[in-house]
């Protein structure tokens, strides 16, 4: 494990599927955590309340909006290091609420980048997704594809990630775009397809309702996700650049079916939920990423494969309490 004592992190996001993760991998590396997690009148810190307690009690939990730039000066004040995974990610909803996406992912990351160069901050990785690539021109997917905004959040993630770029180019900020593709693993939400699929199957459905079955995703296991961020955060000469992390293997939906289905012990018919399929033009038909930039950087590769990263996924939902925080008979948008 990366060392990274006595660095104090500020992460956004920190309640969200991937941020917590993070959070935890911060503090295994001896990171000191700034935990930002979005106000609610719950008092709710999200999945970073399914941290043991002494983890929990290591972490600064500040509340706020990362559309508030003079929240966010005052919150970065002196970390070593931001780690921004503040975004509203869910694509079904982006089509819904599209100015939303742009003032949450592109002006809360123009706030983080100018809370950056106010605090002199060291170091701001910036998160991406795979999704700005959209549907692949050639695969493996490397950081020199084309960008193209298949829907409004992907448009709105590349709006981030120049904005980051522009910061970078202008005023020499510290700017490491992080790109990971289709993550997976406890604690994700069921707007994702593999809570979807293993939420339906393990409270009883008769028919599995999906979208489409052949578009193919590039699935990482959370934990090497986070680590991948882990590394990120130390490798040298990486300032102004975009890096993947991914596994450079393609699975279709209907193979991670087939796959989950055997996991948990049900078989069952699929259904196609018309509800489910994305407009034809903005569906992403295959993401597979090239991991070879960041392997180069810092040595990083996934050691966590398909099949065991979807055990461990369908034990955590097997959990009574953790499976009923979901609502298997709702489309999350």
């Amino acid at each position: 494990m990366t060392n990274l004592r006595g660095k104090k992190v500020l992460v956004t996001g920190s309640e969200g599927f991937i941020g917590s993760h993070v959070v935890e991998a911060l503090l295994e590396a001896g990171a000191s955590v700034r935990a930002f997690v979005l106000y609610n009148s719950f008092n709710s810190c999200g999945w970073l309340e399914d941290l043991p307690e002494e983890k929990l009690r290591q972490v600064e939990v500040i509340t706020g909006d990362v559309r508030d730039v003079d929240q966010m000066v005052t919150v970065s004040k002196g970390c070593d290091m931001i780690f921004h995974l503040a975004a509203l990610i869910a694509i079904p909803f982006s089509y819904e609420s599209p100015r939303s996406y742009v003032d949450t992912n592109i002006t809360g990351t123009l706030n983080i980048l100018h809370a950056t160069r106010e605090n002199n901050v060291s170091r701001v990785l910036i998160t991406s997704t795979s999704e700005v690539y959209g549907t692949a021109q050639y695969v493996p997917i490397d950081e020199k594809h084309p960008l193209q905004g298949q829907s409004p959040y992907s448009a709105s993630k590349i709006g981030a990630d120049r904005m980051a770029e522009s910061f970078f180019r202008s005023f020499q900020t510290p700017v490491v775009i992080v790109r990971p593709f289709n993550t997976y693993g406890p604690r994700q939400s069921a707007r994702a397809v593999i809570p979807t699929i293993i939420t339906q199957l393990l409270s009883g459905v008769t028919e599995l309702k999906l979208g489409r079955l052949d578009t193919i995703r590039d699935f990482t296991y959370v934990h090497d996700t986070a680590h991948g961020f882990i590394e990120l955060a130390c490798a040298n000469n990486i300032f102004g650049q975009e890096i993947n992390i991914a596994t450079g293997t393609g699975v279709t939906i209907a193979e991670t079916v087939e796959i989950l289905m055997k996991l948990t012990g049900k078989k069952v018919a699929i259904k196609n939920d018309a509800i489910r399929v994305r407009p034809e033009k903005s569906e992403v038909e295959r993401l597979i990423g090239s991991t070879e930039k960041l392997k180069k950087l810092t040595g990083w590769k996934p050691i966590t494969t398909l099949k065991d990263g979807l055990r461990k996924t369908v034990e955590w939902f097997k959990v009574p309490e953790h499976l009923a925080r979901y609502k298997a008979h709702i489309y999350n948008l």
